[in-house]
C-alpha cells in the first residue's frame, strides 16, 4: 500500500463514522435499542450494489428495513430528488413519511397521493427541495407527466408492498415510471407474500434475496389462536354484537369483503350503542384518517374494515381479528390475521359462520368453538376521546404548541393527554374523556400559537 493512499483511506474511514452515527442517531431519535435480523440483513445490502428483494411478513418493521439503509447512501447537501418509494395506498406512504421524519435527519420527503391536492404537492416538491419522494404510483405517473420533478436524479428506486401494488392494478404506471428513471443504480423491492416471478419492468438486474418468510410465518402461527363462533342467522351482526361484548375492551378489527357492508355493519353496531369506526376505499381521505388516528389512541376500540386495513398500516397491540366475512382466498386469510400476534405479542382470530358456510382448505377444520353468552354487557367507552385542532405543520403548528397550549389553557395534566398527530392543516390529540367538557369551556374562544381555530371532539 502506497503512502499516499492513506488520507484517501482515512477520508473513507471518517465518512463510515458518520454515516454509523447517522443511523445510531435516527434509533435513538424512534427508540429502538436494536435491529432484528431482517433489519440488520438490509442493511447490509446498503452498500452493495445489487438489487434486493426482501420478503418478510407483515408487522415484522420492513419499512425501517429500508429507510435505515437510505442514511447511508443519501447525498447532503443534494437539493435533487434521490430516492422514489412507491406503495399501494395513501395510509403507507403517510406512515413512511411519518417514520423517516421520526429519524430527525437533514433530509425532506414529500408525500404524494391522490385525495390530495397535487398543486401542494408540486409547491412542497419545487420549495423545500426534498430528498425523498414517497407516492402511490398514479399520482407519481401525474407528477411526471407534469414535470414537477426531474426522475433523471433518482439513485434509488424503492417499491413497498410489490405484490399488493400488482393486484391493485398498477402494473402499467410502475412501468412507465421505471422507464423515466435513468439514473437507477439501486432497486429494492419489498413483499409480504413471495411471487412466482418478478415482471421484466422493474429492470431487476444481479438481484441478493432476503427471505424471512418461512420461519417469521411459523413462529406467528404458535403466537396466533384460531377461534370459530356460530351463528344461527346469515346475518351475522347479533353474532358479532355479543363476540366484541364478549371480548370487552380489548383492541379489534373487524374484517368484510365490501364497502357496503363496512358501513352496514357499523351502522347496525351503533344503533345497539356499540360504537366501532370504519375503514374503507370509499371514504375521504380526512375520514379514513381521523378512524385510524381514534382506533390507534384508544378513542375507539373496534375497527370494522375491508382488506384495506390488512396491510400496510401500523396499528400496534391489535389482540383480536374477527372475520366477518370469510376471506376471499388464503393470501387475504394471512394478512388480516397478520394485523395481530406481531412480534413477540399473541392474539386471536374469530371466525363467525352459519351452517350453510364451508371452510376454506386452507383454514383447519380443528378450531375450538367459542360459545358466547346470550346477554353480555355492553363494554364501556374508553377512557381516551379524541380532540379535533383546525390548524397543522403549514400553520406552523408542532406537537409542542399543542401539548403547552393544552396544558396552559384547558388546565390539563401530563396523564391528560395521550398521543397527539399534526396532519398537514389539521391535528388530533387524544384527552381523557372525563376531562373534554372542561376543556372545551375553558379554551372556548382562544388562540392557539396566536390563531384562531376550531377545537372541537372528533365524531
Amino acid at each position: 500500500m502506497c503512502f499516499s493512499d492513506f488520507p484517501l483511506l482515512f477520508a473513507i474511514f471518517v465518512a463510515m463514522l458518520e454515516k454509523n452515527e447517522i443511523i445510531q442517531s435516527a434509533l435513538h431519535n424512534l427508540k429502538i435499542e436494536e435491529l432484528n435480523p431482517m433489519q440488520e440483513a438490509s442493511l447490509e445490502q446498503a452498500t452493495g450494489r445489487k438489487d434486493v428483494i426482501l420478503l418478510s411478513p407483515t408487522g415484522s418493521g420492513k419499512t425501517l428495513a429500508y429507510l435505515l439503509p437510505l442514511l447511508l447512501t443519501l447525498k447532503p447537501g443534494n437539493d435533487n430528488v434521490q430516492v422514489l418509494i412507491l406503495v399501494p395506498s395513501r395510509e403507507l406512504a403517510l406512515q413512511i413519511d411519518s417514520v423517516f421524519k421520526a429519524m430527525g435527519t437533514a433530509w425532506k420527503t414529500c408525500c404524494c397521493y391522490g385525495g390530495h391536492p397535487i398543486a401542494e404537492e408540486k409547491k412542497s416538491i419545487s420549495g423545500n427541495h426534498p430528498a425523498i419522494i414517497i407516492g402511490t404510483p398514479g399520482r407519481i405517473t401525474d407528477h411526471l407527466s407534469k414535470g414537477n420533478f426531474n426522475p433523471e436524479t433518482i439513485e434509488t428506486l424503492i417499491i413497498d408492498e410489490f405484490d399488493k401494488s400488482l393486484e391493485f392494478g398498477f402494473h402499467d404506471e410502475m412501468a412507465e415510471i421505471i422507464t423515466q428513471l435513468p439514473g437507477l443504480k439501486k432497486r429494492m423491492l419489498l413483499s409480504a407474500t413471495d411471487a412466482e416471478e418478478i415482471p421484466e419492468f422493474t429492470g431487476l438486474n444481479r438481484t441478493v434475496r432476503l427471505n424471512f418468510l418461512p420461519d417469521a410465518a411459523d413462529e406467528q402461527e404458535s403466537r396466533l389462536k384460531l377461534m370459530k363462533v356460530f351463528s344461527p342467522a346469515k346475518d351475522k351482526v347479533d353474532t358479532l354484537y355479543n363476540l366484541l361484548c364478549t371480548l370487552g375492551s380489548s383492541s379489534s378489527i373487524v374484517f368484510c369483503n365490501h364497502r357496503d357492508a363496512v358501513d352496514r355493519v357499523q351502522k347496525l353496531l351503533a344503533d345497539k350503542k356499540l360504537f366501532a369506526e370504519r375503514f374503507h376505499g370509499g371514504m375521504e381521505q380526512p375520514d379514513r384518517e381521523r378512524a385510524l388516528y381514534k382506533f390507534r389512541n384508544g378513542s375507539c376500540h373496534v375497527l370494522i374494515s375491508t382488506d384495506l386495513a390488512a396491510r400496510g398500516l401500523d396499528i400496534p397491540e391489535i389482540e383480536h381479528i374477527i372475520h366477518y366475512h370469510l376471506p376471499v382466498n388464503e393470501e387475504a386469510f394471512t394478512h388480516r390475521n397478520g394485523r395481530t400476534a406481531r412480534w413477540d405479542a399473541t392474539g386471536t382470530s374469530y371466525l363467525i359462520l352459519h351452517a350453510e358456510e364451508k371452510l376454506p382448505a386452507y383454514i383447519p377444520e380443528d378450531m375450538e368453538t367459542v360459545a358466547l353468552p346470550e346477554n353480555p354487557p355492553r363494554p364501556p367507552k374508553s377512557v381516551w376521546s379524541t380532540i379535533y385542532i383546525g390548524k397543522g405543520k403549514k400553520e406552523k403548528l408542532s406537537k409542542m404548541d399543542i401539548a403547552g397550549f393544552l396544558y396552559k389553557k384547558g388546565n390539563l395534566t401530563r396523564e391528560d393527554v395521550g398521543a397527539i398527530d399534526v396532519k398537514e392543516h389539521y391535528a388530533f390529540v387524544a384527552v381523557r374523556r372525563a376531562k373534554v367538557k372542561q376543556l372545551l369551556n375553558l379554551i372556548q374562544g382562544e388562540k392557539i400559537k396566536g390563531m384562531k381555530t376550531i377545537i372541537e371532539e372528533a365524531k
